[in-house]
């Protein structure tokens, strides 16, 4: 059975990744990229459906406890899990080398540390997300297993025996043995990967991650959440193309037992442009740099036709389909693969990518003559469409509507390229697109605000209150000290919070299906929490803002990580993991509360 969301660490190489729990089993694998099919599903599913668990043997199944401490080694995305047993202490050492045009490797290194410690790797390998097995055999002693286009290759100096269809491995540690363990996958129609050489892999790994978070700019007191949430950042780029995913996981549900089951592993324009506005300002421009590269290739000069998401090379085709082998996690079914609100019309993706090209520009990014064309072609297209209904942000499967945030990001995504023309550095018909600024900013005080409670609503003609509308003053369509911005921040604070104060995004129905068309309800969602500490911060009452920031830090499980959500009922975390769309405002916040000076007493 699959561990709890939080009881799962990130190991990755920028193409894809892999969850361990704290048992030491990993039970989620995509090779060779992040949307590939898995090897390892036992987390949607059984262990029938892939898994390797590596650790002390205990007892008649020989299954090893819940390590007794883990960490990751510095600043880095290696892993190391101890276990203390009554016949000596053991550690367990998992990482994935960045591949530098290598085959992908799971690398796994058993370290004695005192006594004598029997241990045993189990590994059962299972393609297309668990359901085909494969034929596994010995190639002049490699243990490979082969099915259709895929092929994994298991390489250790101990030996390994097949029983049930899992190979598995039984040896024992003293101080001082390291035994490693090493899968790699490879076409099944290529020569074998090269024989690996794990202890070079390793010290080539934590090289690689301490040069990378040493460009880190910042050194507030918030320094070791905001580093960690970079490197989970840095894990979920794409490293060939520079697409950023918005978690590696599909299907971890929003409601435990419900339906609210999404792929996550593709490029959402909207996640990755908030990504990439932390990066650039932690001092990551490379990842700014390939970024823009992506969205250039992804939208082809096409605006007419942008998508909110693509593949991670830019692919346009997500077609969402349902695995109705796999049970889902804790039963919550179904899991799909692929992504049906691809097509779906979500407005305010146009302010966010024109945010986070206007932040590229505004922050010393090398020039892209062809971004501030593609820039002015969306504007082009905002101006005929800007008053049209819209999915919105949270991708709601009911009818369209005018919401609120979609209506303040195109009027961001003006005010921006407005900015772009007046700095010289592209020419637009200024004049018009001013007064194009002033009617969006119009519309939205006049059919989205309600005077009688003093807040803006989540669409038009609406009640409703969305946490979305925490963003209207951080984008500068209106300054904190408005009261209109006060009361929504205060009727957001008082409608939608949970009684633990964090944040559901809109009113859920419970049963019934609701605003976004789904029956269930769901947690709350921590990017939101993360918005309104912001505010909270923007309007003076930063003490109240530290004390919701540090409440949702201690929310991360003992790595440091945030899935989507936090569900106040089960006291746990719920949704894909680990979340981008958590770790962009952790950072965000950060940053904001060390500006203001809000540690301090």
């Amino acid at each position: 059975m699959a561990g709890r969301i939080e009881d799962y660490a990130l190991i990755g190489d920028m193409q894809t990744a892999a969850l361990v729990c704290r048992d030491g089993t990993a039970d989620w694998l995509c090779l060779p990229r992040f949307d590939s099919h898995a090897v390892f599903a036992g987390l949607l599913g059984t262990e029938e459906h892939g898994f390797w668990r590596l650790g002390p043997a205990y007892g008649p199944d020989r299954r090893p406890p819940p390590a007794d401490r883990r960490r990751y080694r510095g600043d880095s995305l290696i892993l190391e899990s101890e276990w203390d047993t009554p016949r000596g202490t053991v550690r367990v050492i998992d990482f994935m080398p960045p591949r530098h045009g290598d085959a992908p490797q799971l690398v796994r290194i058993v370290e004695g540390v005192s006594g004598r410690v029997p241990m045993r790797s189990a590994l059962r390998m299972r393609f297309s997300y668990g359901r085909i097995v494969p034929w596994v055999h010995k190639v002049d002693g490699r243990t490979v297993a082969v099915a259709g286009p895929d092929s994994v290759w298991l390489d250790t100096p101990g030996d390994t025996y097949g029983q049930d269809l899992t190979t598995y491995s039984d040896f024992t540690v003293a101080p001082g043995d390291r035994i490693a363990f090493t899968m790699s996958w490879q076409p099944s129609h290529k020569e074998p990967p090269p024989l690996p050489v794990p202890e070079t892999a390793l010290t080539n790994t934590e090289a690689f991650w301490q040069e990378w978070t040493g460009h880190c700019t910042y050194h507030g007191p918030y320094r070791e959440a905001v580093v960690r949430s970079l490197i989970t950042l840095k894990a979920l780029t794409y490293e060939p193309t520079g697409g950023i995913v918005a978690a590696p996981t599909t299907s971890l549900p929003e409601d435990i037992g419900g339906v609210r089951n999404w792929d996550y592993r593709y490029t959402w324009l909207r996640d990755a442009a908030i990504t990439l506005s932390s990066l650039l300002r932690t001092g990551y421009r490379e990842e700014a740099r390939a970024w823009r590269e992506w969205l250039l290739r992804a939208v082809a000069g096409d605006p007419e036709n942008l998508q909110i998401m693509y593949g991670i090379a830019g692919e346009r085709e997500l077609g969402e389909m349902e695995l109705d082998w796999l049970p889902g996690y804790e039963g919550s079914g179904p899991v799909r693969a692929g992504n049906g609100a691809a097509g779906q019309l979500q407005l305010d993706v146009y302010g966010e990518t024109i945010e986070a090209l206007h932040l590229g520009h505004m922050t010393g990014l090398a020039r892209n003559d062809y971004a501030s064309v593609l820039q002015l072609k969306m504007i082009r297209w905002v101006e005929e469409n800007w008053d049209r209904p819209d999915e919105g942000l949270w991708e709601v499967r009911g009818p369209r509507r005018h919401f609120v945030h979609s209506k303040v990001m195109l009027w961001v995504a003006v005010d921006r390229t407005i900015k772009l023309i007046e700095s010289g550095d592209a020419d637009g018909p200024l004049e018009r697109w001013r007064e194009l600024r002033d009617d969006i900013h119009r519309d939205v005080c006049e059919k989205g605000y309600d005077p009688q409670r003093n807040t803006f609503t989540q669409s038009y003609g609406s009640k409703e209150l969305d946490a979305s509308l925490l963003l209207i003053p951080q984008m500068g369509f209106l300054p904190p000290d408005d009261k209109r911005v006060i009361g929504t921040i205060e009727a957001i604070q008082r409608e939608l919070s949970t009684p633990d104060g964090f944040v559901l995004r809109y009113p859920t129905s419970g049963g019934e299906e609701g605003v976004d068309g789904l029956p269930g309800d769901e947690g709350a969602f921590l990017a939101c929490s993360f918005w309104l500490a912001d505010d909270l911060a923007m309007i003076g009452r930063v003490k109240e803002a530290r004390e919701l920031f540090e409440k949702l830090l201690a929310l991360r499980n003992d790595l440091g990580l945030l899935a989507e959500e936090w569900d106040p009922r089960l006291q746990r975390q719920v949704g894909n993991f680990p979340q981008a769309f958590s770790h962009v405002p952790l950072i965000d916040t950060a940053l904001r509360l060390s500006a203001t000076g809000a540690w301090g007493g």
